[in-house]
């Protein structure tokens, strides 16, 4: 993930706003809060700036996700030669989906909550859709975890390194 972030801070950190750029990354599925965190600290963009524009990209593209991917999907299999691709990402979401569908909403919260490759706010609402998960658990629990993700972030992109230079 950092060598995506520090491709999207080099190329593009001179063209538009830090914070333009660190909301895009948010925007973005496997980056989103996390990446957009990295690249603020990078791009050097003060805390309770970075905070709320990376959670707010982050949450942004969640409803659309949980509302309308089942039915994208569906058109999508109607083409022969994309069915195996749109399997194959099913597969995936539903592949770790294991403690969502045992704890649901805290087995959501947990998993885009913490930091872990293939986890976050995308890959949950895309599981919390796929499990058919109604709205009224995967929404705040989606909404909680991006805020679980958000702290451990911070703690790792901001907090850590202030400790660091005091010493």
């Amino acid at each position: 993930m950092d060598s995506i972030v520090h491709w999207f801070t080099d190329n593009l950190g001179g063209s538009i706003s830090r914070e333009l750029l660190i909301f895009i990354i948010s925007l973005m599925p496997i980056l989103e809060l996390r990446g957009g965190l990295i690249a603020a600290a990078i791009l050097k963009v003060s805390y309770f700036k970075a905070l709320p524009i990376c959670i707010l990209g982050n949450i942004l593209p969640i409803p659309f996700i949980l509302l309308l991917i089942n039915k994208i999907f569906e058109l999508l299999k109607r083409w022969n030669w994309m069915r195996p691709k749109i399997e194959k990402l099913e597969n995936k979401a539903l592949g770790k989906s294991d403690k969502i569908r045992k704890y649901e909403f805290l087995g959501l919260l947990l998993f885009v909550g913490i930091p872990l490759p293939g986890t976050g706010g995308w890959t949950g609402a895309l599981a919390a859709s796929l499990l058919r998960i109604p709205l009224k658990k995967s929404v705040p629990a989606i909404a909680l975890g991006i805020l679980l993700a958000a702290a451990i972030m911070s703690t790792a992109t901001y907090l850590i390194p202030w400790i660091i230079k005091q010493f």
